[in-house]
């Protein structure tokens, strides 16, 4: 009896750590690799890009431009004034005349610069996707031998040199 128990163990001890392992009437066991080959799928990958471009701009030029027709008017305007009149009437027509000289010197500058129009380039940027077509690993297509027979099967690793497989044993004209 002894003698017995010290088989059983052993036995049951050796099926545990050869990496079989029992589960009713079915197994774990090892199978040879015999093939792996990968799988792969094609996908659409979008990758972000900026592109920048420079585009000329047209834009109203509203400046006032120089001082100078305003203040010259106004002084030519002042001596033209003063050429007439006397007394307080001289003063008079000298002020009304820078004042004239200045407003017209004034419009003939807003004359000169109204409807300007200067171009600017300007640097403008936006980020779009480009779509490319690439290859992803989606798995291995096996092919591996157990007790004599070959099968296949997919995995989504590669196997290495043995892949474990479940084996269940039944009688043939069992119920």
């Amino acid at each position: 009896m002894k003698r017995l128990m010290t088989v059983l163990l052993f036995g049951s001890s050796t099926l545990a750590f050869s990496g079989i392992a029992m589960s009713g009437n079915a197994f774990i066991g090892q199978a040879r690799v015999i093939e792996a080959q990968p799988e792969y799928e094609t996908v659409e990958v979008a990758n972000p890009v900026t592109e920048c471009w420079t585009e000329r701009v047209a834009r109203n030029d509203h400046r006032r431009g120089s001082y100078t027709a305003p203040l010259a008017g106004g002084i030519l305007g002042g001596v033209v004034g003063n050429q007439f009149g006397g007394g307080r009437g001289k003063t008079a027509l000298t002020v009304a005349g820078a004042l004239l000289g200045a407003s017209i010197g004034n419009d003939h500058n807003r004359g000169h610069y109204r409807g300007r129009q200067t171009v600017d380039s300007v640097r403008r940027c936006e980020t779009v996707d480009r779509y490319e077509q690439q290859q992803q690993l989606v798995g291995y297509r096996v092919k591996y031998s157990y007790e004599g027979q070959t099968y296949y099967t997919r995995t989504t690793e590669y196997p290495g040199k043995f892949i474990p497989v479940r084996v269940k044993v039944s009688p043939v004209n069992g119920i």
